[in-house]
């Protein structure tokens, strides 16, 4: 039995979950390792292992509304902040179309993200080796 990862994320309302990931054969190409919901709901992200983010409206699915690029590599955590494996957190601001972005540089590898549903917080946990 071949095996592959899932990953799955509820929207805030409770009402849509989010499912990626790839088949077997897809894992060749570039492996889905992430996904995550923005605090309203209408938009969700997917992160990828070639450094980039892909936001989409739940409304179209069709083509990705925009692709976020990152520094390192697999982008792990998403929603209206990306997180890579270490190092670099990026901020957007969705209602400039994630034109406009903040860049937050720190030392160590990021084991979680979280925008609060407010969004006036966001949480980063940070591991690093002893």
């Amino acid at each position: 039995m071949e095996r592959y990862q899932l990953h799955a994320s509820l929207s805030p309302n409770g009402k849509l979950l989010a499912i990626v990931g790839e088949n077997p054969e897809g894992l060749k190409v570039c492996k889905l390792v992430s996904n995550g919901w923005s605090p309203h709901g209408i938009t969700f992200s997917t992160g990828k292992q070639d450094k980039t983010c892909r936001v989409w409206d739940i409304s179209n699915l069709s083509h990705s509304v925009t692709v976020l690029k990152g520094n390192l590599g697999a982008i792990r955590y998403t929603s209206m902040a990306m997180g890579e494996p270490a190092d670099f957190v990026h901020v957007y601001d969705v209602s400039k179309g994630y034109e406009t972005e903040q860049e937050i540089d720190f030392f160590g590898e990021i084991s979680g993200i979280s925008i609060s549903t407010d969004t006036e917080a966001l949480f980063v946990g940070v591991w690093d080796r002893p």
